[in-house]
């Protein structure tokens, strides 16, 4: 294999964060003393949370801001007299705890981590993606994680990943590959930063943007396979 830097992210790749991020609602709402969720009012909330991602990644909205206006707006909508604050704070503190590994996530880590170097990088909340990795049981087979709350850029953005490559105890392009699920920030990001990538597309999803992956897998066992295909340059 020609890589010796692998740059995983987190969200959707190694952990499953779809299911951490629904129990962790479910016990937010909870807490605020609503029992049963009304119809509809997770699906209102993801919208909003998707919608203020994708302004963080371009610098229209600051992350602490974020925080706290997904809940306001999702309870605004749905006319729900809950303190947005206090959701903000009961929800990253669940998420924090509620960890949910992708399969093959551990095995996949450890295997590369003897080959070379493995770095996570993400757009997620610095402290809570730290404590996620810590009780996930990763934190061994990774050498460093590079957040965007640390750099003060996100992906796709090439200033977050010369952040991330100055982490790394050696760079080169040609020996570093990103792995991840997002084609508008894993797969762009690489792209523009000149290094190559491969897509994790568990749902088969079709690709009709203009980011280009060097290889696509469904599952995390088959990256190693991929990887070993390319040919050195």
């Amino acid at each position: 294999m020609k890589h010796r830097l692998f740059l995983f992210d987190l969200d959707d790749t190694l952990l499953d964060f779809k299911a951490s991020e629904r129990l962790s609602f479910d016990r937010t709402m909870r807490a605020l003393g609503l029992p049963a969720l009304p119809d509809g009012l997770f699906v209102r909330y993801q919208a909003i949370n998707m919608a203020l991602w994708k302004r963080f990644e371009t610098g229209a909205v600051a992350k602490d801001v974020l925080k706290v206006e997904r809940f306001r707006q999702t309870f605004d909508a749905t006319g729900l007299d809950l303190d947005p604050e206090a959701a903000s704070r009961l929800y990253l503190e669940s998420l924090s705890n509620t960890v949910v590994l992708i399969d093959g996530a551990r095995e996949l880590c450890e295997t590369l981590a003897a080959i070379g170097e493995v770095g996570i990088i993400t757009n997620g909340v610095e402290h809570i993606q730290h404590r996620r990795i810590a009780s996930s049981g990763l934190r061994d087979h990774v050498s460093f994680v590079a957040t965007s709350e640390a750099c003060g850029h996100a992906k796709p953005d090439g200033r977050f990943f010369d952040y991330t490559v100055n982490m790394a105890r050696a760079f080169k392009h040609a020996e570093t590959v990103i792995v991840g699920d997002r084609l508008d920030a894993d797969i762009l990001g690489a792209n523009r930063f000149g290094i190559e990538s491969c897509w994790f597309n568990p749902g088969g999803l079709a690709n009709d943007t203009e980011a280009l992956p060097t290889v696509e897998v469904a599952r995390l066992h088959d990256v190693v396979p991929a990887l070993r295909g390319l040919v050195v340059a």
